[in-house]
């Protein structure tokens, strides 16, 4: 799925309580996170709930590295907030990640409005863990 599709879902349904189950079915389309995985080194600090973002680092066909992620959250919500986040993200070279704005994205979608503040919190810690691993990414193919 691509985030045109989840801004064109996002559209079509007026009511924030259709909003909020189509961001919680969004969570249960991402990929597992295996338990090793659910490590307190891949543990988002910032979060209400428990979140944890996994990355893993590959190689595109012109050697940049593109940052791959796997998340998980206990909250149902986050973990839809999750899969847009990776949505925009995961699989995305450093300097791409660091010229998309994801904050912007779920304004436009009218979160600002919609989550309470520990959520915005949380989203933003999740945004800033991502865009820190790009600038360490970036320093490191340097």
């Amino acid at each position: 799925m691509t985030i045109d599709e989840i801004r064109d879902n996002f559209a079509l349904l007026d009511d924030w309580d259709d909003r909020y189950r189509y961001v919680i079915e969004l969570g249960r389309t991402l990929d597992p996170m295996p338990e090793p995985e659910h490590s307190s080194e891949n543990k988002v600090q910032g979060c209400a709930s428990q979140v944890w973002l996994s990355r893993r680092v590959d190689r595109n066909k012109a050697g940049e590295p593109l940052l791959k992620y796997l998340g998980d959250s206990d909250a149902h919500i986050v973990r839809g907030l999750i899969a847009i986040l990776l949505t925009l993200y995961s699989g995305r070279t450093p300097r791409e990640i660091l010229g998309t704005d994801a904050l912007a994205v779920f304004d436009e979608f009218g979160f600002r409005e919609h989550l309470t503040p520990q959520r915005s919190n949380g989203l933003r810690a999740m945004v800033e863990r991502i865009r820190s691993d790009a600038r360490e990414a970036l320093a490191a193919a340097s």
